[in-house]
């Protein structure tokens, strides 16, 4: 059982990944730690977690986790997930792990030198669904693929939020830009070659809160907006020339609709329709990071994968301010 220890009492931590973590078949929460002692030991009893910290220092010098779930404002997961590493943790870091593609290097040297698994936590690429997408486009059943679509987006006004404060790393991209990029590339396995794009941002907040994005892969093209002042939206769609995919609750699986991908297919004249059972992707993220842990066969999200999903964002940034083409 992998010992998990929780950086922070944040929300996405007390909702969806600490539950992950104790419904897993093969880790634990051993530990909460706050800068509030009396809120890390309110969380630690709510999930029956043997031990909370008053700083995060302290956890990560103890010996009762072996890895380290970090749910910290992005602005700081860069700095914490060294750290943990050099502490000899396991890390598993909330998306996005960065604001820059250069920022993950000093990462990946934590990780080496200290001969520890790092990933930033990109739970769709842990989901059957996705999985479901990639085996159709690759076993031919839309013919060639040359269009994909999508979108996501919810309204968010609030200025205590750390998604509109740029110095905490807030920004539509950053939060749900990163999705239509990392899905698309998972199910082609192909990479961007050139994007354009328009980004707009808040005048008060100062984070991006609109983009609309175009980006040419070999042989097919992506186009996706994203945004934090839009009514919630998620779509995804992928069109072949004998077919066409369409996810379901893309991202947020079960909470926004059914887990389900439609497949509509020309030669056949006929739609099928694959549902999935609560699949319930951050359980089978934390799993899947654990036996990586283990040191079983299996497949996580990579920092090498880290680099190249946000440097697809890096060029999104760049183009809407050159307002032509750059290349990825």
């Amino acid at each position: 059982m992998l010992r998990f220890g929780i950086l922070s009492t944040a929300k996405i931590g007390r909702e969806l990944v600490v539950p992950a973590i104790t419904d897993a078949e093969n880790a634990v929460l051993s530990a909460v730690a706050s800068r509030d002692e009396a809120r890390a030991r309110a969380m630690a009893d709510r999930f029956g977690a043997p031990h909370a910290f008053g700083s995060y220092e302290e956890m990560l010098a103890s010996d009762v986790i072996d890895a380290v779930y970090i749910p910290l404002p992005t602005a700081q997961h860069v700095e914490w997930a060294i750290k943990a590493a050099d502490a000899g943790k396991h890390v598993l870091v909330e998306k996005p792990l960065a604001l820059a593609a250069d920022d993950i290097a000093p990462v990946i040297a934590a990780r080496d030198r200290n001969g520890v698994i790092v990933s930033e936590a990109f739970m769709v690429t842990y989901s059957p669904v996705w999985a479901k997408v990639r085996d159709l486009i690759a076993g031919g059943a839309i013919g060639e693929l040359k269009q994909v679509q999508g979108a996501f987006s919810y309204f968010l006004r609030d200025a205590q939020n750390m998604r509109n404060k740029p110095e905490l790393g807030g920004g539509g991209l950053p939060d749900i830009g990163v999705y239509p990029t990392v899905t698309t590339r998972f199910s082609t396995g192909k990479e961007p070659q050139r994007v354009s794009a328009t980004v707009s941002f808040d005048p008060e907040f100062g984070t991006d809160i609109y983009a609309s994005v175009r980006a040419e892969f070999e042989g097919f093209e992506l186009s996706f907006y994203i945004s934090t002042q839009m009514a919630g939206r998620q779509t995804m769609a992928f069109h072949g020339t004998e077919g066409l995919i369409e996810v379901v609750a893309p991202f947020n699986a079960n909470r926004w609709g059914e887990e389900a991908v439609h497949l509509s297919n020309q030669s056949h004249g006929e739609t099928q329709i694959f549902r999935f059972q609560d699949t319930r992707q951050y359980k089978l993220q934390v799993e899947a990071f654990a036996r990586a842990v283990s040191g079983e066969a299996g497949q996580i999200f990579t920092l090498e994968d880290s680099v190249r999903n946000q440097a697809f964002i890096d060029a999104v940034y760049r183009a809407g301010e050159s307002g032509g083409w750059e290349t990825v």
